[in-house]
């Protein structure tokens, strides 16, 4: 009944192999492709793009405004009068340019 005092080499494998294997899962789950890390990534993607969606969705609603404020049913005339100016280029007479 003789007791050894150094481990087998079968029981260093086990625990070499379930520490390597516990290190792999480790890594894949903060570094991997569904990680903590990517997750962090992809949410901060969605708020740039959330807060991208509601600027167009500010853009088209003024847009819109300014379709409607120019349309046949309803003609804002000051509004026509400064998309004239800025475009065409015109001005009364009764105005001084300064450039």
């Amino acid at each position: 009944m003789t007791r050894k005092s150094t481990p087998s080499l079968g029981t260093l494998l086990f625990f070499a192999a379930a520490f390597l294997l516990s290190a792999y899962f480790t890594f894949a789950a903060v570094q991997g492709d569904f990680g903590l890390f990517r997750r962090v990534e992809l949410q901060a993607e969605a708020d740039g793009l959330t807060k991208d969606l509601e600027r167009l969705e500010h853009d088209i609603a003024r847009m819109e405004n300014l379709t409607r404020r120019l349309s046949d049913d309803y003609l804002d005339l000051d509004l026509l009068d400064e998309q004239s100016r800025s475009i065409l280029g015109l001005v009364r007479a009764d105005e001084i340019i300064v450039d």
